[in-house]
């Protein structure tokens, strides 16, 4: 990997980031590291939503040649937003806001061929979950044609609260899942929508799934059992906006 203006190396130089509220993707610390200003580092983590994998020395010194002390922060490109933030400004601009969740999509390059399309099709912003989950770094902007940087993206800690928190401010939830009770175009995009994708290996988490109002499917006539994650999201968005502007 190539020295990156968005890495921060060493302890101190990391925890002051944090300490000064930069937007972090995640951490990598060294699987066994031990030191006084280690624990600091722990401490100064407590409360946010930064993640942090530990892992071998020999992966960091690829990361980077300088003195890096066992720790390396990814800084994001983008400031993440927050939905309960967004909700409210919207309904105060008079729209009918629609959102995509991403449920546990890992490939970045799948994250930023939705992005694109959200951004196209006027999709008001992408939520996707604190950890476990893609980031907005240099890939995902680059197949998103740079939509990351003009599309709102909200980072959320759990998005089970996250979709109770929407329905209860009058969204409806919507999810893309083989399991659909009926084809895409036959669900009600036409309100303020929040609709789910889910991973291609595991689809939309059931704890997720539990909360919507409404399952669609994307009919299969092949011999492949899904479509790749950014094609199927393209389709049902562009359901919703035809459905939402006629």
């Amino acid at each position: 990997m190539n020295e990156n203006s968005d890495m921060i190396f060493g302890v101190r130089a990391v925890i002051e980031a944090i300490q000064a509220g930069k937007e972090i993707d995640k951490i990598l610390v060294k699987k066994d590291i031990q030191s006084d200003l280690s624990k600091e580092l722990f401490e100064a983590l407590k409360g946010t939503l930064i993640p942090v994998q530990r892992v071998p020395l020999e992966k960091l010194n690829r990361i980077t040649r300088k003195n890096h002390q066992g720790v390396v922060a990814f800084i994001s490109t983008v400031t993440y937003q927050k939905v309960e933030d967004l909700v409210p400004f919207f309904f105060e601009e008079g729209k009918n806001p629609l959102f995509v969740m991403l449920d546990g999509l890992t490939d970045v390059r799948n994250f930023g061929a939705i992005a694109r399309t959200c951004e196209c099709a006027g999709v008001d912003a992408v939520i996707i979950p604190a950890k476990g989950s893609v980031t907005v770094n240099a890939d995902a902007i680059k197949t998103s044609a740079g939509a990351l940087h003009t599309l709102p993206v909200c980072k959320e800690r759990g998005l089970a609260e996250c979709l109770k928190y929407l329905k209860n401010s009058g969204f409806k939830i919507i999810a893309a899942t083989e399991k659909g009770d009926y084809e895409y175009t036959k669900g009600d995009y036409t309100g303020p929508v929040c609709l789910i994708m889910g991973a291609e290996d595991r689809g939309v988490s059931y704890e997720n799934l539990a909360l919507c109002d409404e399952w669609v499917k994307i009919p299969i006539m092949g011999t492949i059992e899904s479509l790749n994650v950014s094609v199927a999201a393209g389709i049902i968005i562009y359901e919703a906006l035809k459905q939402r502007t006629n």
